[in-house]
């Protein structure tokens, strides 16, 4: 027995790709999370064989959701279900490691044979494009690498950063003392190999996506 896990934070969604799966592949056991906490949870607790992961739901943070579950569970193949379709934001999907990329306008039939084609250790990428993605540069490749590195509330405060916030102001949006985002920046300088914010906002921002198409 299959065990999927789909994580996005939109029930309707979750319903429709469970209802699309259990048509095409109903002998699959299909688990579902609604952000990037419950999702690492699940991820140790259950045996999954494969994850659908929306980038833009709580937690995620762009493409941090992706690394930091690449590097936590590097076994577990992982497909991003998106309704941004830009090439170069497949590209960078796949260059980090994910096994495919399934549009959320996809049909029912063409998530079934995603869904079949990586769990036979394939990489899927919708009709047509596949010529249009490139391969990742090394250097983003070992930006990536960093990124996954952090914690996701210093990923947060990265964030911040990145929106112009000071530290005081990240203390109070995160609920946290400033001394604690005084330590979250030290950490993230040390784990990017940086040491100034111009460089940290500039890391964030090759990492920032398109709002979501919904």
């Amino acid at each position: 027995m299959v065990t999927l896990l789909i994580a996005d934070d939109h029930p309707l969604y979750r319903d429709a790709l469970r209802g699309a799966l259990s048509l095409s592949l109903p002998s699959l056991t299909l688990k579902e999370a609604g952000d990037l906490t419950s999702t690492v949870d699940m991820l140790n607790q259950e045996d999954i064989d494969l994850l659908l992961l929306d980038l833009h739901m709580p937690g995620s943070n762009d493409l941090f959701g992706l690394l930091h579950i690449r590097k936590l569970y590097p076994d577990i193949p992982v497909a991003v279900v998106s309704g941004t379709e830009d090439t170069s934001l497949i590209s960078k999907i796949i260059g980090v490691g994910a096994s495919g990329f399934i549009p959320k306008t996809a049909s029912a039939q063409d998530i079934g044979n995603a869904v079949e084609a990586i769990l036979d250790g394939d990489i899927w990428l919708p009709e047509g494009l596949s010529d249009s993605v490139d391969d990742v540069d090394e250097a983003f490749s070992e930006l990536a690498d960093k990124v996954a590195s952090l914690t996701p509330s210093q990923y947060k405060v990265l964030c911040y950063m990145r929106d112009g916030l000071l530290n005081k102001q990240i203390g109070y949006n995160l609920d946290i003392a400033e001394a604690t985002v005084k330590a979250h920046v030290t950490a993230i300088f040390k784990k990017l190999g940086i040491n100034n914010r111009t460089q940290a906002v500039l890391i964030a921002s090759q990492l920032e996506l398109e709002p979501p198409s919904r």
